[in-house]
């Protein structure tokens, strides 16, 4: 029994919590970390006690009294560390353990006596300890050269991510710190790849996965509204606040801006029928204190009901008590992310999930019943392999010389190549970059060692070095003089394109970038607004799935009738091409002007083909919600030069290169791309902005079927 392996402080927690038994992810990890020194992944769903499995054991099995602080939690989240420190601390009330909050926000004071006397556990994000490796790279060797275990919350928001690779590396540069080598625990609902996983500890052969199937029954209900304007239906507005009004609820739009429209409107609606006022907005441009306080009512509000409307900053494991149900309003852009949503409602045992999912536009809720599908399969998206990440490389090079003061070149080079995030990279890529960055004054070679450079200082020292992610830049819209709001600044807002804020569509007039002002005139041209918050990269499996709906003769108990008849409907205008084979064939709609060529394909895939019909000359606009092209040219343009789109493939770094000197832009996915050497600009856009193999294999196959005919 894993009960009797624990220590008896901890044994004494759980009876003092009137547990009756212990959940299956805990019995097992109880019995696996107190029997061995392995890393562990621990995948189980949203609620299931995973934070506990980690802790039970290492509390029971790590000696406190040993100097050093034994014990470091990494989260993704500063609001994920200050719910789980009273978590952490909890569990602690029994042994004498100091449990410390380390990031921006925390207090200096406890940071200070930590520093003094090194002890107990520290809850910390990656930004917080890329920092201390920056600016007081003693306190990282007093404070962690006798960790014993690294705990990584939410582990799957790290794989496949710059920030995971960042926290890949100062996992590697803390093992280089320590007098022994650290076991690390990493916690997660959804991982689409448990191999990426273990490898993300730095040790494969040393992971194991313990995995928690027991799933969780969720009610789900799809309902359709169609929309014709910007705003969201009225219908589904009423039909939304009856649905959610006797209830706790998260409700999840793709955009801060939607989830304000369905926050105000509610209200509206609750204040006209004399409902409940508790209505909230949450997400990253709410102030902070005040999403402190909605996350304190929510949790701490047994007898109210209360609806927030938020962003994925509710999504991750944040704990506000238990839901009733979730809302989705149009689909999500991924697998793990509705997982992760579904996982917010229904956390008590027993307790079935309530998912209510709806769609504005066909192609919305073609893609939410498709990630429903692909759910029920157990399909989560594998994560994004970065297997040379150049442009994280740059950071770290710049972070360990600052926290050096000064290195030899050649350790510099030998830290960097043995570091686990960068063992990919070539010992000649490692010194033709750091060759670049002494050329562009980023480090400065003083006979045998590199300190940081003239231009490197000015980026080193600002207050957004230790993160690999760029924050938003907003600007402030302006009317005659009258502030309308501010949006989040992309390469799309030019002069004369539209755009929509607070409910109206403005054409803009002038970009003032250094005062960081938009000035705006009503638009009377009905073009088209651009919407924000958009630009999510949508998985191939996902389209081929939507692909799949359309040509299957399914009828899916689920829908509610619109829903239905709108798929129906979609059944039939596709109905048109005489599709045999899901894997080669396309459709290619041909009206008198006008060609409409169907990918059903992912987002990054997409993207290369674009280039591929820039450079054939072939005039073209992609769509990636529907996954289609608008395409300007003759019918019979567009099939000659069809077989021959692949070509450039063979030579894509030439024409990548021309496409990054026309349009820096590019680039921007990336925060430290733009310091590389222009050749690995050209790697890292082709690694992480295209999908040049999986193009290549789909174009090989790919047979375009027009409306009723054939070629």
């Amino acid at each position: 029994m894993s009960f009797d392996l624990l220590s008896e402080p901890i044994r004494k927690f759980i009876r003092d919590k009137g547990w009756e038994q212990l959940r299956p992810i805990q019995n097992a990890a109880i019995s696996k970390i107190l029997g061995s020194d392995e890393n562990f992944i621990l995948a189980s769903r949203t609620a299931s006690g995973k934070t506990e499995a980690a802790f039970l054991p290492i509390l029971s099995k790590v000696n406190f009294n040993d100097s050093g602080v034994q014990v470091l939690y990494i989260s993704p989240l500063i609001a994920l560390i200050n719910d789980q420190f009273y978590r952490v601390e909890e569990l602690c009330k029994n042994l004498d353990v100091t449990v410390t909050k380390w990031h921006g926000e925390a207090n200096k004071t406890l940071k200070d006596r930590l520093v003094k006397q090194p002890t107990g556990i520290v809850l910390i994000t990656p930004e917080s300890l890329e920092a201390m490796f920056v600016n007081k790279p003693f306190n990282v060797k007093q404070l962690f050269s006798n960790l014993k275990y690294v705990v990584i919350d939410e582990i799957h928001s790290f794989i496949g991510t710059d920030r995971g690779i960042q926290l890949k590396s100062i996992l590697s540069r803390l093992q280089r710190v320590n007098s022994q080598s650290f076991s690390i625990v990493g916690l997660s609902a959804t991982i689409g790849d448990y191999n990426e996983a273990k490898k993300f500890t730095g040790n494969e052969t040393n992971t194991k996965v313990l995995l928690d199937k027991t799933a969780k029954e969720i009610n789900s209900v799809f309902r359709f509204f169609k929309n014709e304007n910007e705003e969201l239906p009225l219908e589904l507005l009423k039909d939304l606040y009856i649905e959610t009004k006797d209830n706790k609820v998260l409700i999840f739009p793709n955009s801060r801006g939607r989830a304000e429209e369905v926050a105000v409107k509610l209200k509206k609606i609750s204040d006209r029928v004399k409902g409940h006022p508790n209505y909230f907005s949450h997400h990253s441009s709410v102030d902070k204190e005040v999403r402190e306080y909605v996350e304190y009512f929510a949790k701490n509000n047994k007898r109210h009901n209360f609806c927030i409307s938020c962003t994925s900053t509710l999504e991750l494991g944040i704990d506000i008590g238990s839901v009733d149900e979730v809302v989705q309003i149009d689909a999500t852009h991924s697998i793990a992310s509705l997982i992760q949503r579904i996982g917010r409602s229904g956390r008590k045992d027993g307790e079935s999930s309530n998912l209510f999912l709806y769609a504005t536009t066909q192609w919305s809720l073609l893609q939410s019943v498709a990630c429903w599908l692909l759910y029920k399969e157990s399909f989560i998206e594998p994560p994004e392999k970065n297997e040379k990440p150049y442009d994280i490389l740059v950071h770290q090079a710049l972070s360990i010389t600052k926290g050096h003061s000064g290195i030899l070149l050649i350790e510099l080079i030998k830290q960097l190549k043995e570091n686990s995030a960068f063992n990919l990279i070539e010992q000649s890529e490692i010194e033709e970059i750091l060759q670049h960055l002494i050329e562009i004054d980023f480090l400065e070679k003083l006979q045998h060692e590199v300190i940081i450079g003239v231009d490197g200082e000015k980026v080193v020292n600002s207050r957004e070095f230790y993160s690999v992610f760029k924050t938003e830049e907003n600007f402030k819209v302006v009317n005659a003089g009258n502030t309308i709001g501010e949006i989040p600044f992309s390469p799309q807002i030019i002069e004369d394109e539209n755009i929509l804020l607070s409910a109206k569509i403005w054409k803009i007039k002038f970009v003032d970038h250094k005062a960081k002002k938009i000035e705006v005139i009503p638009a009377k041209d009905g073009k088209k607004p651009m919407f924000f918050g958009g630009g999510a990269v949508v998985h191939q499996k996902i389209r081929e799935k939507m692909f799949e709906i359309l040509y299957s003769k399914t009828e899916y108990d689920f829908l509610d009738e619109p829903s239905f008849d709108e798929i129906e409907m979609m059944r039939n205008d596709f109905a048109v091409f005489d599709i045999k084979d899901l894997q080669s064939e396309r459709p290619l709609l041909t009206a008198e002007k006008h060609l409409q060529l169907f990918t059903f394909t992912g987002t990054r895939i997409n993207r290369t083909i674009q280039l591929l019909l820039n450079i054939a000359g072939i005039k073209n606009t992609l769509d990636d919600s529907s996954s289609s092209f608008d395409i300007e040219v003759p019918k019979q343009e567009l099939i000659s030069k069809w077989n021959y789109l692949s070509f450039p493939l063979t030579d894509i770094d030439t024409h990548i290169s021309t496409v990054l000197e026309t349009n820096p832009t590019l680039l921007d996915f990336s925060k430290w791309g733009i310091y590389l050497p222009k050749s690995y600009q050209i790697k890292l856009v082709k690694n992480k902005y295209f999908d040049i193999e999986y193009t290549k294999e789909l174009l090989s196959k790919l047979e375009l079927i027009h409306n009723n005919e054939q070629t």
